[in-house]
Formats: C-alpha cells, structure tokens, sequence
C-alpha cells in the first residue's frame, strides 16, 4: 500500500516511518478488526476497522490488489468491515481517501457512503467519507 502511496517500491525506512504514523495495534480485540481475503492461501485483499470515538467506525487499509479488482471484493471486504462494526457496537463508519484513487469512491458512494466534511488532516487524504445505519 505505501508504493501505491509514494507511486514507486518504498524502502525498509519508508514503510518503517509508515507504519510508525499509522499503528496497528488498534485493528484487533475490542477496538478493531483487520480482515485479510485470500485466494488459493494468498492474501489478495485486506479492510482494517478501529473505533474513531464511542460509536463510530474509521475504515482504514482497504486495499485489493490488481488481479483481483473488478470482481466484487472490495465490496464484499466493506461488507465484512460493517458486520464487524455491528459487532463492536457502532454505529456508522468513517473513512478517508485519496483524490486519485476514483474506483474507491465510486465504491464507497454505491455502497451507501457519503461524502462529508474533513474530520482529520491525514496527508493523503483529500476525500471524507460517512454511513450511518
């Protein structure tokens, strides 16, 4: 995800300095979930789910990869983030996304998100998006 980010391979201190700005630890147990769908036993696509505050949801690391694009994962990977949601009590999903990548939000728009006011100053975030249920 950090090459798609920097639009080349990253370095070990790049993903190192990535995944120090964006941890981890709250994608497990009672504050999150990190789903990973795979294929013939490798992952081919991955949701990371945390709590933004009591009752709300923050969708991070979605990410399918290429070969497997355009055949309903990335929907069913959103599917599963809000069945997850459900289950640690929230209400509603937040997320944040990057102007380029348009697939993603024509995602997220169908499945019933929609676009909202800023709620962080990520760096590569230039789109907000919200469902509620």
């Amino acid at each position: 995800m950090t090459a798609r980010y920097i639009g080349r391979k990253p370095t070990d201190s790049e993903i190192e300095s990535a995944m120090a700005e964006d941890p981890s630890a709250d994608l497990s147990g009672d504050t999150g979930r990190f789903l990973v769908a795979r294929e013939n036993g490798r992952a081919v696509g991955c949701v990371g789910l945390r709590h933004h505050d009591e009752h709300t949801g923050e969708l991070t690391r979605m990410f399918v990869v290429k070969p497997s694009r355009g055949q309903g994962l990335g929907v069913s990977l959103l599917r599963a983030a809000e069945r997850a949601a459900v289950e640690l009590g929230m209400r509603a999903i937040r997320l944040d996304t990057r102007g380029d990548l348009v697939e993603a939000r024509k995602l997220y728009a169908a499945n019933g998100y929609e676009e909202i006011e800023p709620y962080s100053d990520a760096l590569y975030a230039d789109h907000w998006f919200e469902k509620r249920w």
